[in-house]
């Protein structure tokens, strides 16, 4: 197994200075670290994407003269950050999707900050989710509902400072605005999501939510692949991260 972290790279997008942290890359992947508020691909707004900014990294990196071809098997939420895995050639980008796409074939951590303790230290989570299209939003059940998909993860409270706590949460499933709407049922509710039940948002509009980690079996190399990537430079992650790299994270006080 091969473990990656981020490191930044400065280029200009469009006359805008942009710095893409690339985390791992070969002949066939790239995988970056996505600032919260980056659009993965197009929407209504128009604002470049996270595809527009990688494909004219590579077209620089690479001097390339033509259209760079940049695949993207899995998505990031708008204001979610972290860990965004895409595919650099058409032969490796159905490979890369049944990957993400086949439950058990690729572990996804994230980092949540939460603003109230979890009733337990771990747990793990199973709910039945609906999404309302038009709103944008999902809605968790107990029970299963007519046109609902399971959803299921596991969390661990791994770290608490003054008024926040962090937990690390495993996805067993790759469901619309899963972590946080299944947050929002125990009533936790992640840092700037307005949208779920935090009561304020963050000033760059991103949310505490944060991709962490993935692990896969490279589909062309056959070896495992680790992946990691740092939360943004803000107070509140700074706060968790030096606890971290201080060794301080769980075992959390259970009582």
């Amino acid at each position: 197994m091969r473990l990656y972290m981020a490191e930044g790279s400065r280029f200009n997008v469009k006359r805008s200075c942009i710095i893409v942290q690339v985390i791992y890359e070969d002949n066939h992947i790239i995988a970056v670290n996505k600032a919260g508020g980056e659009v993965v691909q197009s929407d209504k707004t128009g604002d470049d994407t996270l595809l527009d900014i990688v494909k004219q990294y590579l077209k620089e990196k690479y001097d390339k003269p033509g259209n760079v071809f940049l695949g993207l098997p899995h998505r990031l939420d708008r204001p979610t950050t972290g860990i965004v895995v895409l595919a650099k050639t058409s032969k490796i980008l159905p490979r890369l999707n049944k990957l993400f796409q086949t439950r058990g074939e690729v572990k996804k951590i994230y980092w949540a900050v939460v603003d109230k303790r979890p009733p337990k230290h771990t747990e793990t989570l199973t709910h039945y989710l609906i999404k309302n299209q038009e709103r944008n939003r999902s809605y968790a059940y107990t029970e299963k509902q007519p046109g609902s998909k399971m959803a299921s993860l596991t969390y661990r409270h791994v770290a608490s400072i003054d008024r926040y706590h962090l937990l690390e949460i495993e996805l067993h499933t790759g469901r619309h605005h899963q972590i946080r709407v299944q947050l929002r049922q125990l009533k936790l509710y992640i840092k700037g999501d307005i949208k779920y039940g935090f009561p304020r948002p963050n000033d760059d509009k991103s949310i505490h939510l944060h991709a962490r980690k993935i692990e896969f079996l490279h589909p062309v190399k056959n070896e495992m692949i680790t992946l990691v990537a740092d939360p943004p430079d803000d107070v509140v992650w700074n706060e968790f991260m030096k606890l971290f790299t201080a060794g301080k994270f769980s075992p959390v006080n259970q009582a």
